[in-house]
């Protein structure tokens, strides 16, 4: 018996040096590193408190971005309430390395003050940005965001000639990529994760190792 209890006490001992390990090296088995990192351009945008910024600017934080629009009805919320949960399972130093940003394809309704009071609803913390139609195209072509309907054809829905900064689409027709990608702390896109990776709770796992990897 006490051959059995010093094995058991044994195993125990290892189990627990493994879950500290783990804990002190967390590692990052989900998502897609890009082969080489990718400086974001310098697209000309707006945050979500009107004030101008670019793609490329970083606060030295980590950045999660996700491209969405105010009036999506089931994948965005559904994202944002996924990355809320996941932002909050953090401890405060990890929240203070990382920047849950979302980059609106709907420009034309989704002005700053908008987006401000949508991410309101999910984080407070949240940024938001948009800017010109033209603007956003080039920002989601640098992340391998794809837009099924180019921004710019939206200006036909009243029969009108329009200009395509000024008409908002359908929110039914704004159809486009829902990954979540990782922007490291000098700016660079390096790594994204599909949107049932984000829901099914393996960004979450990830992202103590994230913050290691790209975040410090």
């Amino acid at each position: 018996m006490k051959i059995l209890t010093a094995a058991l006490l044994a195993v125990a001992a290892i189990l627990a040096s493994l879950l500290l390990y783990r804990q002190a090296n967390p590692g990052v088995s989900g998502g897609d590193a890009l082969d080489t990192p990718t400086p974001l351009p310098a697209v000309a945008l707006l945050d979500d408190r009107g004030q101008s910024t670019t793609l490329a600017h970083s606060d030295g934080r980590m950045r999660l971005v996700f491209y969405g629009y105010v009036r999506c009805p089931d994948v965005c919320p559904a994202t944002l309430a996924s990355l809320k949960n996941t932002w909050g399972r953090l401890d405060a130093a990890q929240r203070g390395k990382v920047q849950v940003q979302f980059i609106s394809v709907d420009p034309a309704h989704d002005r700053p003050d908008v987006v401000r009071a949508y991410l309101d609803k999910f984080d407070g913390t949240f940024t938001g940005l948009t800017g010109t139609s033209e603007a956003v195209n080039a920002a989601a072509k640098a992340m391998f965001v794809g837009l099924v309907t180019p921004l710019a054809e939206h200006g036909a829905h009243d029969g009108g000639a329009h200009d395509a900064a000024t008409v908002s689409a359908a929110p039914a027709e704004l159809l486009h990529g829902d990954q979540v990608s990782v922007v490291d702390t000098g700016g660079r896109f390096v790594r994204v994760y599909g949107n049932g990776a984000v829901i099914d709770g393996t960004l979450e796992r990830d992202l103590p190792g994230l913050i290691k990897q790209y975040g410090s």
